[in-house]
């Protein structure tokens, strides 16, 4: 791989004018494709094969034209203090605003609250429910407007009016925090690279890359449903990986100028080592965000691939349009070491790959940060080793009181009128009228119907946790009803999942009895399933993810216990991150810094997202350092010395990724969206366990305590294994005739 890696890389440095035109072709026309295409659908949770899903499609086939995924709106309304909406005065504005509300063209139908008994028992609250045609993110923006309108002319007559809903749904907002995390990582680059234009590269071919990933999930998102929170996810992961990617390859190439050599052949070995990383390592995030295929939501599926997609660009243009920028940058990028006029006068401070070791006499070269940390870990290992797994253990704690759940209004921001709806409506009707659960009753196979949908009916209302139940509303066919159930609970409660499962377990009695199968749908039952399907899922994902990408590492290491290393040392900063979300979240711990208006149940596909996305994070850091120990010890160093000159190369680069990691996904804790804030939040603090107290701590200790038995592979394997040569072994035989070739060999053999 090294060595066709190592062509292309030079072929993009000579022919750069054309790797670029192809480039700017591929975002023009993806920009192209993005402005023409129809705007996104809204995203739904189809979960196949769940009961919530069954009773949907059931309602689909047999209330045709009911619009079961249109969207709605609650129009609440609170009377003044000491009155009440029965009012005569109030009455009026009220049905005046449901005429208007009647005449929208998408409009399905809107219940007059007078007559479908919406209004709360002291007489203080009413709503009005509106059903639409078509889902929130299609409506129009002048339904949105009439229903604001109609709300409003209603507050003008002296009412307190708020609208629920997904009517007035919104496409998720970023804020400026993502820019700010542009920012930080710019500033990164600069100090790291200590020039400008060097700085510039990465931050250019990752907005080039995540320019490509974004209007591609645009243009298609009306094609394939894909949900508005696609592309930020996409968005978010593109720019960190992309930012990462070339700054290794840049950074390797600055190094391969430093010692002697020509630009092309710097451009070639830069994408020939550093680039054989840059390989892997994406092909572990890819397998991991196309893994969550695995879970069977569809959402889930599409954002994961979505994500995949752009990473894959990310890899091709740090391959290819990289050393083609380097042509065009030409001297203005220097060798490691050396700095640009306007950043301080030119000086050397990167000692030479054959310079004397940390434990050298005074007067020699000093030893970087990198190299004086690593020296440090493998003097005291063992004590590295139990500080670094009790502090990720101690973070981890509060993940054992992990609560999952799906958002809903109740989870918005109390400065939004659709969580002052929901809070009006739980003050007037009780906490579970929030999230009603709709019983679907199948009496196809039942002699007697009507008498079915009756002991449905009366056996709901024997259960606990109920507050009401409506009579049973039939299909024209009338071998269908649909009964409404209103829990004494919120919807995200455990009392509410408990209750859906108590209806379910009471279905299969009544279906043994009279033949008719009853079914548990709604929002919140949907939610409820979504939750239950993921956490099932969550250990075959693990599995299958973690153990694709162990095989892989084992190719790329050509070890057992480095990969297995690698594995545990995911598990650790995982786990941390999740108890770091509990914390913030659901228990509230610093959730004012983070603009956490509202704590409750972590969602429920935090867990599973967290796992693919973070494996394949914390694999590239594992895979850029670990590389670099293993070129040193292939190349006849001895176990501890090689995690040294490993950290003295790498450390400095890997750290500077971490902080650009962690600044792009904290830049997107400021979004409206709850699930992008906490997904950022919770893959920001994932970096920074990973980064620097995995890779940077525990896994120097480990290998300074595994010594040579790290790098042993069964000779059965290593024979079985293709050899991929990440390090560049194939580029060092061929290119340095004279400097041993064949002792490189045997010590690969070894």
């Amino acid at each position: 791989m090294a060595t066709f890696l190592y062509k292309l890389g030079r072929l993009a440095f000579r022919r750069r004018h054309f790797v670029a035109l192809i480039w700017v072709a591929l975002l023009t026309l993806a920009g192209v494709g993005a402005a023409s295409a129809p705007p996104a659908g809204n995203s739904s949770f189809s979960i196949p094969g769940t009961e919530a899903q069954k009773a949907f499609d059931l309602l689909e086939q047999r209330f045709p034209g009911a619009s079961a995924d249109g969207a709605t709106a609650r129009v609440v309304f609170k009377a003044p203090s000491g009155e009440k909406m029965t009012d005569a005065g109030h009455k009026a504005t009220v049905e005046k605003t449901v005429d208007e509300l009647s005449d929208g063209s998408e409009v399905a139908s809107v219940a007059d609250p007078y007559t479908g008994n919406a209004v709360s028992k002291d007489g203080t609250i009413a709503y009005a429910s509106v059903k639409y045609d078509v889902s929130g993110m299609e409506l129009e923006e002048s339904t949105k407007d009439a229903l604001e309108d109609a709300a409003q002319q209603a507050r003008d007559a002296g009412l307190t009016v708020e609208v629920g809903g997904d009517a007035l749904q919104a496409v998720p907002e970023t804020g400026a925090t993502e820019v700010i995390g542009i920012a930080v990582a710019a500033v990164v680059l600069v100090v790291t690279f200590g020039s400008l234009v060097a700085a510039g590269l990465p931050l250019l071919t990752a907005l080039i890359g995540v320019g490509i990933g974004v209007s591609s999930i645009t243009a298609l998102a009306s094609a394939l449903e894909l949900g508005s929170t696609t592309s930020i996810l996409a968005m978010m992961i593109g720019l960190a990986v992309g930012i990462d990617y070339a700054l290794f390859i840049v950074s390797r190439y600055r190094a391969e100028l430093a010692e002697g050599r020509e630009r092309e052949e710097a451009a070639g070995r830069a994408v020939g080592t550093a680039g054989s990383a840059v390989v892997f390592a994406g092909l572990t995030v890819v397998i991991a965000l196309v893994g969550l295929a695995v879970v069977n939501i569809p959402m889930l599926t599409k954002m994961g691939i979505a994500a995949a997609g752009t990473v894959a660009i990310a890899v091709l243009i740090a391959l290819t349009m990289i050393p083609a920028l380097l042509g065009y940058a030409g001297r203005r990028v220097k060798p490691a070491g050396a700095k640009g006029k306007r950043l301080g006068r030119s000086r050397k401070s990167e000692p030479d790959p054959d310079a004397p070791k940390p434990d050298q006499p005074a007067g020699q070269p000093k030893a970087n940060l990198g190299t004086r940390w690593a020296s440090f870990v493998v003097r005291r290992p063992l004590a590295v080793l139990l500080l670094g797994v009790i502090g990720l253990g101690a973070a981890a704690v509060p993940a054992a009181s992990l609560e999952l759940g799906l958002p809903d209004d109740g989870s918005q921001p109390t400065s939004t009128t659709q969580r002052r709806a929901y809070d009006l409506l739980s003050e007037g009707f009780g906490p579970g009228f929030n999230g009603p659960l709709m019983v679907v009753v199948d009496a196809k196979g039942s002699d007697a119907p009507k008498d079915a949908f009756s002991d449905v009916a009366g056996k709901i209302k024997g259960l606990d946790g109920v507050v009401a139940v409506t009579p049973p509303a039939p299909n024209k066919g009338g071998d269908t009803a649909t009964i409404t159930v209103i829990p004494d609970s919120k919807p995200s409660s455990v009392q509410t999942e408990d209750l859906v499962h108590s209806i379910r377990d009471a279905g299969g009695d009544i279906e043994a009895k009279t033949g008719a199968e009853t079914l548990v749908t709604g929002s919140t039952a949907m939610n409820i399933d979504v939750s239950e399907k993921l956490n099932d899922a969550l250990v075959p994902y693990l599995v299958l993810v973690v153990g694709l990408a162990f095989l892989l590492l084992i190719v790329v290491f050509r070890s057992i216990l480095v990969p297995l290393k690698a594995a545990l040392g995911f598990l650790l900063s995982v786990m941390a991150a999740l108890g770091a979300v509990v914390a913030v979240f659901q228990w509230g711990w610093l959730s004012g810094l983070m603009g956490v208006e509202e704590t409750g149940p972590v969602m429920s596909m935090m867990p599973i997202f967290m796992v693919g996305v973070v494996f394949g994070l914390a694999m590239d850091y594992e895979v850029f350092l670990v590389t670099r120990m293993r070129e040193a010890y292939v190349h006849g160093e001895k176990p501890n010395q090689a995690v040294v000159t490993g950290f003295k190369h790498g450390a400095r680069v890997v750290t500077a990724a971490a902080v650009i990691m962690m600044a792009v996904f904290a830049g997107f804790i400021g979004s409206s969206e709850s699930m992008v804030k906490m997904i950022g939040f919770g893959l920001a603090i994932a970096v920074f366990f990973d980064a620097f107290v995995v890779r940077m701590a525990i896994v120097p200790a480990v290998l300074a305590l595994l010594g040579k038995k790290a790098w042993w592979l069964p000779k059965w394997l290593d024979r079985a294994l293709p050899n991929v040569d990440v390090e560049g072994e194939g580029l060092r035989s061929g290119d340095e005739r004279g400097s041993g070739p064949d002792e490189d060999r045997e010590l690969v053999r070894a």
